[in-house]
């Protein structure tokens, strides 16, 4: 079947389905709609109601609560207006007034009661006595702590509030939050002393409960026998408060606090104007949109073979251009798509191990300036303090490791224009067994003061190669230096020198420790040194490697590395040979043309 017979087909079976799909979609969402405003509604209740009881809890007055009520109207999206019920109605804010709106009128319903007071918990089995007086003492706690954080609220003082094993709130002064007044620790609060008639009233007040309660007992008699007095009745009163003094307890302990906590809120949402829910476009809106989405979905299953490659690549090269180079395209199949899919991965990775050498390459460039400089700081600071005494010796010492950080320095500059294809080159014909005898020579007294054996065998007949000697000798010098260094005494360095065709091949191998086959593929790696410690017994900035490469490269070369531990190491570099002699007159001078 062709592709447009296809297309047409998945749409007609997606029309019909829709269409039959209609009715019961437009059902289940004003359904859906409906159970979900009613729920967003009562979460509004419980939260407005829980937060302004909270406050009321926690300041032990309405004042301020107007901010309050404004995050309240924000995150609920509910007009909030909060009035007392204590006299005459008097509005305590309104969240149309507070956002700069006309007040709007408010619903029909019956509005939402707000009591701050708390619940006293007596404990199960509390004698009468110990009730009575356990009531008493929480009625005169509570009274007190509210007119104290009523006071640190209008002083513009921070409450910190928490309960005690009963319920009943307790208060404490926090930071200053702004406005006028005095802070806690200086301010002019204080908690009002409870007085012995105070007391006395609250506990006379506890123990006529006890004569409203089904027990039908003397107060005294039942707090005596609570107490374990013998009084001869045949039941014990004070065995258990729980059953009829708790909730007694619990009215008597609201009933005097009522004066001293804040007075109930009555709390209305909505108001008359709100628009109502738009529950006959719901359905509509849903269909439209199901039959969008299964038309969409019926044009990505089509496209999906096509474009998902396409796609994938694209959120690919994405993520790169943001910084993500992990980002890898998955690749099947060996069309064009997948070849480019396997190009991208390749770009990918190519661009991820480029950017891992760079932070390497600057973590190494700290390693290895950080101590020596701190070195020659201490040193310094020393001599100019006169704890050190600037002796020759010291003197030396110090001048041969600024040279060592400018030979590090330098490397690091022949390296980035090497790098970058900006370091100059003054090509000319170049004998190259000459040039390996001179690097026998110049390295001779290096490796006879390590007790190694330098030798250089070159052919009869001169090998020639269009190159800058003096760059070219100084990759073989690297190379020589690293050997001598890695050759214990008594060992021998050797340099050979042959011409296979159109090249020509340079050895320069060791009889030192060699190096082990995971570590091989690292040794052209910048600061990458033999020795696992990195320590300068070694020598060499770790630099010489990197640059010997990059310096081969440019002249068209190789340069390899075959190494056996505890048989030696043979580093090979093979050249472009010329085939003709030098010219008559020729020279190597820095004079001669750049390229």
């Amino acid at each position: 079947m062709s592709f447009r017979l296809r297309a047409l087909a998945l749409v007609m079976l997606l029309v019909v389905a829709a269409t039959a799909a209609t009715a019961w979609l437009t059902l289940r969402q004003a359904s859906r709609q409906a159970n979900e405003t009613a729920a967003a509604d009562r979460a509004d209740i419980n939260r407005v109601t829980s937060e302004l009881r909270r406050y009321g809890l926690r300041h032990g007055t309405w004042d301020g609560v107007a901010p309050a009520v404004r995050e309240l109207a924000s995150d609920t999206g509910q007009r909030i207006r909060v009035t007392t019920t204590a006299g005459s109605e008097a509005v305590l804010a309104d969240s149309d007034v507070l956002m700069g709106r006309e007040p709007r009128r408010t619903g029909p319903g019956a509005p939402l009661l707000v009591d701050p007071r708390p619940e006293l918990r007596l404990p199960a089995g509390l004698a009468p006595v110990a009730a009575f007086k356990l009531t008493a003492v929480e009625i005169a706690r509570y009274r007190s702590g509210t007119a104290y954080a009523a006071c640190l609220t209008r002083s513009g003082t921070e409450v910190t509030v928490g309960r005690d094993e009963h319920g009943v709130p307790t208060y404490a002064a926090g930071r200053k939050t702004g406005g006028g007044g005095t802070t806690a620790s200086g301010g002019s609060c204080r908690r009002a002393k409870t007085s012995s008639a105070q007391y006395a009233r609250y506990d006379e007040a506890a123990r006529t409960c006890l004569s409203d309660t089904d027990m039908g007992a003397d107060p005294d008699a039942g707090a005596g026998a609570g107490a374990g007095a013998d009084t001869g009745a045949d039941a014990d009163p004070g065995a258990d408060a729980g059953a009829g003094i708790t909730p007694c307890l619990q009215r008597v302990f609201a009933e005097q606090v009522r004066d001293a906590a804040p007075p109930p809120l009555q709390v209305r949402l909505g108001a008359l104007d709100d628009p109502p829910s738009a529950l006959a476009a719901a359905p509509a809106v849903t269909v439209a949109v199901a039959v969008a989405a299964a038309a969409i979905l019926g044009a990505l299953l089509l496209s999906r073979t096509v474009l998902r490659p396409v796609s994938a690549l694209t959120a690919a090269s994405r993520g790169l251009g943001e910084g993500d180079l992990a980002r890898r395209v998955p690749v099947t199949g060996r069309d064009e798509i997948a070849e480019l899919g396997r190009s991208f991965n390749r770009m990918a990775e190519s661009l991820q191990a480029s950017e891992e050498r760079q932070r390497r390459l600057v973590g190494d460039v700290a390693h290895e300036l950080r101590t020596p400089l701190a070195n020659l700081r201490g040193y310094l600071e020393a001599l100019r303090d006169g704890v050190v005494e600037p002796d020759p010796e010291l003197l030396d010492s110090l001048h041969e490791e600024v040279l060592l950080q400018q030979r590090i320095v330098d490397d690091l500059q022949d390296l980035a224009l090497a790098e970058a294809g900006a370091l100059t080159y003054h090509r000319d014909h170049t004998d190259l067994g000459e040039l390996l005898e001179t690097c026998r020579t110049a390295h001779r007294a290096q490796a006879e003061r390590a007790g190694v054996t330098l030798t250089a065998t070159v052919p009869a007949a001169p090998v020639y190669a269009r190159a800058d000697a003096d760059r070219l000798r100084q990759a073989v010098g690297n190379l020589v230096s690293n050997a001598v260094r890695a050759t214990a005494p008594g060992g021998g360095v050797r340099l050979t020198l042959e011409h296979r065709g159109a090249e020509a091949v340079v050895r320069v191998s060791d009889t030192g420790h060699g190096i082990p086959a995971e570590q091989l593929p690292h040794v052209f790696e910048r600061f990458w040194r033999a020795d696992a410690a990195r320590g300068r017994a070694t020598g060499g900035s770790g630099l010489g490697l990197s640059i010997t490469r990059q310096i081969v490269k440019d002249h068209q070369g190789t340069v390899g590395v075959e190494s056996e531990v505890g048989v030696g190491t043979t580093f090979t570099m093979v050249l472009p040979r010329l085939s003709t002699e030098a010219p008559a007159g020729s020279c190597l001078s820095a004079d001669a043309p750049a390229d």
